[in-house]
């Protein structure tokens, strides 16, 4: 008994110890740890695959509920008692979710945890709404539904999401002090220029200090210059030193010093991000290594205790692998592992371990004839000439596509076939075929598809080649063309520069989607208050006697060459989110906001500048992140030679078996290695993460 206890108690220690290196890993407070066996079950429920996944699809459908909802296309409509029952059971799952996390982590935690109190208030609120619409069965004016992606933004899968966030909200500071900076300029110039032009009636840019601050802020998008000195202009030509001046001050100089200055902030901020996730995941390995050391010996971790830890931190490893991070961390040669040593637990998980003697080629134990071809095609394809031949076919691929455009007429689907379908395009793809052939049967697979260029062509060329087979058979369909022309991209990789710039766009990635999910974010945000607000207004032939009234002007026949803004409306999500979009671009986005403010009220303004000033911050991020990454792939590319590089990426480890069994004492464990190690041989093993 006393020895079943004694196993129960290392289980879990291994399984607290793991749970403390995945807090370290996902940078989540300590508080929220679960102290007691009470509180462990549910915290491993609601930290599971499968209840992640429950938790973002549930987030999704909450967001997907404003497709359906009133105001929405009669395509996606549901009845209120349909939508409605969907959005009370979602926030029923979310509600179970935030029960289960207050059962470990209790009332006093959760009140300092302001994430997960925003998240409880706006659950509250909802579920109250919910009940409400269901009670009516109607909906009413509900502009917290904007409040939904709160939910999406707090599951496990969008952590990088909620990282992005807290950068912008640390960069908000120097950003209000550069806008305040920005507005008075646009004030001071808004006074005068009330003063200057006012008096003119054929000016109505200037007519009241209202009109006249209105002016200034779309000129600092530049989405009304010349427009808005043209009356001014044309009174004397002097009066262009007002529109000069302050776009060169406030466009060309404060823009750019804000810029500057979020840059300085944002990399500061990366430095103190990284040096606390760092100390955050060094403190976690402390909690981790003390559960994990035994009283006689409280300094050092033994490879059982090591062994019982990976099962649980990362059960997909194998016992091969786990051998091999334990040799890789002990770089002390003692047979067991000091704090220090512990401390590189997290770069041990990431790495991917081979067999030295796995580099020899798939095709050696083939049939010989086979072998004999394999071998000559690897050689082929490895020769240091094989890629410029691949480029030159690349490159004449391109100039006959430059004499098929010049061959276009205007019968579209005859110009299509003979772009995507002629013989010289199967010619050409045949060749590329032929190359993917000989490149998989002379490197192997795994080898081939484990480069990302590889992994492109080969994605391009079947797509061409579906291309050339559906324009054979449906020449209407004539999408397929881009396929064609995108396997030139691959002419880009020969010159330095490009590579650095796909390499910043890898490295940009992760970013990226973050980025993104933050725009879609902020879109969903301000569409769900633009349909609050502007659904139903009619913007056909709106705006009579106005700047903008040509740009709605509409008729049974067909609208006027300045016509079609009247479709850029809240009507429902989609022609919202487009409508969105148009103001993002910032071309013509004051001939929206005037319109509306003509139909709707003059305070709708502060809905469009709103929008404005919120894309405005998120980009500057955007650009000041580019910019980081681009200069430190150029300065690592600066100070790493291709050899140092690859020394880094890959690690070796000379694993002797009568070495291992000193510290590797379970007999079972090591007849499951034997299948992997020679005994009585040294076996070298190195990492192959990329």
């Amino acid at each position: 008994d006393t020895h079943i206890d004694a196993d129960q108690h290392w289980e879990m220690n291994y399984h607290e110890a793991a749970i403390f290196l995945e807090e370290g890993e996902n940078n989540e407070k300590f508080d929220s740890h679960p102290h007691n066996s009470e509180a462990l079950p549910a915290y491993l429920l609601v930290h599971n695959q499968w209840y992640y996944g429950l938790d973002l699809a549930t987030s999704l459908i909450l967001l997907a509920l404003a497709f359906v909802e009133e105001p929405a296309l009669p395509l996606f409509k549901l009845p209120v008692g349909v939508h409605g029952s969907i959005e009370l059971l979602a926030l029923s799952i979310i509600g179970v979710e935030l029960t289960l996390k207050l059962r470990w982590i209790g009332w006093k935690t959760i009140l300092k945890h302001k994430r997960t109190m925003i998240k409880c208030i706006t659950l509250g609120i909802m579920f109250v709404e919910a009940v409400t619409v269901l009670v009516r069965q109607s909906s009413h004016f509900r502009v917290t539904r904007a409040l939904r992606p709160i939910f999406l933004v707090d599951t496990r899968h969008c952590g990088g999401v909620r990282r992005f966030i807290r950068q912008i909200f640390q960069s908000l500071p120097p950003i209000f002090d550069m806008m305040g900076l920005l507005l008075f300029f646009v004030t001071i110039y808004a006074v005068l220029g009330y003063f200057l032009f006012s008096d003119d009636p054929r000016d109505q840019h200037f007519t009241t200090l209202h009109d006249s601050f209105v002016s200034m802020f779309v000129l600092l998008t530049t989405a009304n210059f010349p427009d808005v000195m043209m009356p001014s202009y044309a009174r004397s030509k002097w009066f262009s030193i007002f529109f000069v001046s302050y776009l060169c001050t406030v466009l060309y100089v404060l823009m750019n010093l804000m810029l500057a200055v979020v840059y300085e902030t944002f990399t500061r901020i990366e430095r103190d991000k990284f040096r606390k996730l760092l100390l955050h995941k060094r403190k976690a390995c402390q909690h981790a290594f003390k559960l994990l050391v035994s009283k006689q010996n409280p300094s050092r971790m033994r490879f059982k205790q090591f062994e019982g830890l990976m099962r649980y931190y990362a059960p997909k490893k194998s016992p091969r692998d786990v051998v091999l991070m334990f040799k890789e961390l002990n770089t002390s040669g003692s047979g067991s592992l000091s704090l220090e040593e512990f401390y590189s637990v997290y770069d041990a998980a990431m790495l991917k371990w081979e067999a030295q003697f796995s580099q020899i080629p798939w095709f050696h134990t083939t049939w010989a004839p086979l072998q004999t071809f394999c071998q000559f095609t690897h050689d082929f394809v490895t020769w240091k000439y094989f890629e410029y031949i691949i480029y030159g076919l690349i490159l004449s691929n391109g100039l006959t596509m430059i004499f098929r455009i010049l061959e276009f007429n205007d019968d579209l689907q005859e110009s299509a076939v003979a772009f995507s379908a002629s013989w010289d395009t199967i010619l050409f793809v045949g060749l590329f075929v032929v190359e993917a052939v000989l490149k998989i049967l002379g490197l192997g697979v795994g080898h081939y598809f484990g480069s990302g260029w590889n992994i492109y062509d080969f994605s391009v060329t079947l797509l061409s080649a579906v291309g050339v087979i559906i324009l054979s058979f449906i020449p209407s369909f004539v999408y397929v063309v881009v396929f064609r022309p995108l396997r030139l991209l691959r002419l880009f990789k020969l010159k330095k520069r490009y590579r650095d710039v796909f390499g910043t766009l890898v490295l940009l990635t992760p970013l990226m989607c973050s980025t993104a999910v933050v725009m879609l974010v902020l879109y969903y945000f301000f569409a769900i208050i633009g349909m609050e607000l502007f659904a139903g207004y009619d913007m056909r032939n709106c705006c009579v006697n106005s700047t903008v009234e040509d740009f709605y002007k509409y008729s049974a026949n067909g609208s006027t060459a300045l016509g079609y803004y009247y479709l850029n409306t809240f009507d429902n999500l989609l022609t919202g989110g487009i409508t969105l979009f148009e103001l993002t671009i910032v071309n013509n986005w004051f001939i929206l906001m005037n319109s509306y403010a003509l139909v709707v009220s003059s305070w709708s303004r502060a809905y469009f500048m709103l929008f404005y000033l919120f894309t405005m911050i998120v980009l500057t991020i955007v650009v000041a992140s580019v910019l980081e990454a681009f200069r430190f792939r150029i300065q690592y590319k600066r100070q790493t030679s291709k050899r140092e590089e690859e020394q880094m990426l890959h690690e070796e480890v000379d694993l002797k078996w009568e070495e291992m069994q000193v510290w590797v004492q379970d007999f079972q464990l090591l007849e499951k290695l034997r299948a992997n190690l020679v005994v009585g041989v040294s076996t070298n093993c190195i990492d192959q993460t990329q």
